[in-house]
């Protein structure tokens, strides 16, 4: 893929608040995931390992700690002087601020960046998703149908059918129906909300969508039937890996679980197709002379004294002595002090369940115990 065929508009403005405690300060694509990730960490590298190396990465929600960590995206490759990453905040014109109001908004208001790469495609992603995709493959689909859009989608179950944007297709992958959350889908190919435009068409799309006061200016409620109902020439590529879109607490807990075992669903350790992250540089793990971890994701600069098991350890947790820490995530910086017992629990960063607090229960009919960033847990709580 040659450098600027093709750039891609990563939406990153995401408040997440399904998520709860977890993006009270941050937005959730900036939620730590997996010991030494966090969620935007997959879409970026993604990227990397496909060759797209120009970025915009569009922000919003607390921005900060996104802004900070992405840098100038040299933890993925992405830090060229002719590309790299970009971050893309809503900024003030002459006529005012403006929020962005939906996802294709945000792309409008950034049309200049994409002029001024001036590629024959775009690439939209989301940055609050998980898996592992090569675009380079999906770029190849698009032009091999000479397709003005082509959206990524993949099988989901039937009874999760009407949660998704649905897609009914023809035997050449062309599609024929697009329906936005539908009551009694006629299909369970979802859309990932991964989609490749021609670029003249995506700009004069926006543009068109822009002045109508009746759109919500969002790809799957506007942009898209609008573009089928125009007839043009719109196909899927279909992706079978795993891909996960953490929007609940439970979603996030099982997910992270996933990536335990012998087999896990989802391989943080392929040399092939690496997930890379800026995390910082911290000391190696430590485990205690008591110590007893079994079947954990530990991260530089945790310490155990006690006992984790089947749990998530990211970068600087602590557990204590004679502390058990069991089917849980604990965010960087999390302290379990001693004689505390954390069971099916997330908690947030930085905080800390003080001595001898029992939180959690091995009850799953009960909802997953979760402790915002900078909480402290004590016994009277």
């Amino acid at each position: 893929m040659s450098k600027k065929e093709c750039i891609a508009m990563l939406l990153a403005g995401g408040q997440g608040s399904r998520l709860g405690a977890l993006t009270s300060n941050v937005a959730k694509p900036a939620v730590s995931f997996g010991g030494k990730f966090r969620i935007i960490d997959f879409a970026l590298s993604n990227c990397a390992n496909s060759g797209v190396s120009t970025v915009g990465v569009l922000t919003q929600y607390r921005p900060y700690l996104l802004h900070s960590y992405i840098g100038t995206g040299e933890a993925w490759n992405l830090d060229e002087r002719d590309g790299g990453v970009s971050i893309l905040p809503p900024y003030a014109t002459q006529t005012g601020g403006a929020w962005y109001e939906g996802t294709a908004d945000a792309v409008t208001q950034n049309l200049g960046y994409i002029d001024q790469n001036d590629p024959e495609y775009v690439l939209i992603l989301s940055g609050d998703q998980l898996y592992r995709m090569d675009y380079g493959k999906m770029l190849e689909n698009h032009k091999r149908h000479n397709a003005d859009l082509t959206i990524a989608v993949m099988p989901v179950p039937w009874e999760e059918a009407s949660r998704f944007g649905i897609i009914t297709q023809d035997e050449d992958e062309r599609i024929l129906k697009f329906t936005e959350k539908p009551k009694k889908p006629d299909s369970n190919l979802a859309s990932m909300g991964i989609y490749i435009f021609n670029a003249d068409l995506l700009e004069s799309s926006l543009k068109e969508d822009a002045i109508d006061q009746t759109s919500e200016h969002d790809f799957g409620k506007n942009i898209i039937p609008k573009l089928l109902a125009d007839g043009k020439r719109l196909y899927t590529y279909e992706f079978n890996g795993f891909w996960r879109d953490v929007g609940t607490i439970s979603s996030y807990h099982e997910t992270s679980m996933d990536l335990l075992g012998p087999n896990p669903a989802f391989d943080l350790y392929s040399e092939d197709f690496p997930i890379m992250s800026n995390a910082s540089t911290r000391p190696p793990a430590f485990v205690g002379r008591d110590g007893d971890v079994d079947d954990c994701l530990v991260a530089n600069g945790v310490q155990v004294y006690g006992k984790a098991k089947h749990s998530i350890l990211s970068v600087d947790a602590y557990v204590g002595e004679h502390a058990t820490v069991v089917d849980s995530v604990l965010l960087p910086g999390a302290v379990v002090k001693n004689g505390a017992h954390v069971v099916r629990a997330i908690l947030g960063e930085n905080s800390v369940v003080e001595e001898n607090v029992n939180l959690g229960s091995v009850d799953s009919t009960k909802d997953t115990a979760v402790i915002g960033n900078d909480v402290v847990v004590g016994k009277g709580e």
